[in-house]
């Protein structure tokens, strides 16, 4: 059975970040996190009502323990203390919006595990938003296409995620495009076991892999992305501004991985994020790499114990689907 965290565990570090005198008085945690948990802390005594407590403890990590992963590898499981502060530290830097940290301690005196504590945005998320208040969400998705085309105009002639970068570190792999093709025919062959449409038709899939990975030509530059930028990952703050979170990812790559992605999560509102000059050959290659990892990684999730079953086989199913109407363009 798993143990999260509770106001007597938060009761330490969060007067820490607000100061002395401030008191939890409640603590919700946060549904969808599958790498941290992710707390509300109500609070007494403080000009913050309440704060985000992000908890890297292994316990809040729902994904299973990968074998031999490179850690220098652009896709290896981005989670932690170091990675946020990378990430949360460039984009601030750029004039991004990402929440406030209050503090940050991996000391472990505190707290059982690394832990940060960050302003708490109100307005929710851009994903509700679109539903509750189209005219306000048009406003924020605007801004947010701003907010990626100055992320994405920023470049790097070496890929990989800033943590390791701002190290002097070299990500592993030789190009973005074989990093994505070798993770893609491992995910095919993950999906394939797991499921019968795409293992009745893995052969093609892969043949249609490699046949796609063939027409992309070499690049030099990579900009800034994401990662794994869905609506639900933009929080919208009282004065109508995007606010990027689960910014551990962030990394210099291909802009046309997070298009892709943009294109899957933001389904008929993305045309106001798609941008001109794109390579063709590489948004094919990743659309149906990124299909059947959307198909791999959830059925792995569901190896384990995360508790939201139902939402995640349905992504694995939409997602096998989609990938096998890929082969017949």
């Amino acid at each position: 059975m798993r143990q999260f965290t509770d106001s007597e565990a938060l009761s330490g570090i969060v007067p820490e970040a607000l100061g002395a005198g401030v008191r939890v008085v409640r603590v919700d945690r946060l549904r969808g996190g599958s790498k941290k948990g992710v707390y509300r802390v109500h609070t007494s005594g403080s000009r913050a009502a309440s704060v985000i407590v992000y908890s890297w403890a292994e316990a809040e990590d729902f994904w299973p323990a990968a074998e031999a992963v490179d850690p220098a590898h652009p896709f290896a499981h981005a989670s932690g203390l170091a990675p946020f502060l990378a990430a949360q530290r460039r984009l601030d830097g750029l004039g991004v919006r990402v929440p406030g940290v209050l503090l940050a301690d991996d000391s472990r005196r505190r707290y059982p595990a690394d832990v940060a504590v960050v302003e708490d945005i109100a307005g929710g998320t851009l994903e509700a938003l679109l539903e509750t208040d189209p005219a306000r969400a048009s406003h924020a998705l605007n801004e947010l296409a701003a907010t990626l085309d100055l992320m994405h105009q920023q470049h790097s002639q070496h890929y990989g995620r800033v943590d390791l970068l701002e190290r002097g570190d070299k990500a592993s792999g030789d190009s973005c495009e074989q990093l994505v093709l070798e993770r893609a025919v491992e995910d095919l062959a993950e999906a394939a076991e797991r499921d019968p449409g795409i293992g009745s038709a893995a052969a093609p899939l892969h043949v249609r892999l490699e046949e796609l990975a063939t027409r992309v030509a070499p690049r030099t530059q990579h900009g800034l992305i994401h990662g794994e930028l869905g609506p639900d990952h933009v929080l919208v703050d009282a004065s109508g501004h995007p606010v990027l979170i689960d910014i551990e990812g962030l990394m210099f790559f291909d802009v046309e991985w997070e298009h892709v992605f943009l294109r899957l999560r933001f389904g008929d509102r993305y045309p106001a994020l798609s941008r001109p000059g794109l390579d063709p050959a590489r948004l094919d290659l990743y659309m149906l790499a990124m299909r059947l990892s959307l198909v791999a990684g959830p059925l792995r999730l569901l190896d384990g114990d995360f508790p939201h079953r139902t939402v995640m086989r349905e992504i694995a199913e939409h997602n096998a689907k989609a990938a096998l109407a890929l082969l017949v363009h």
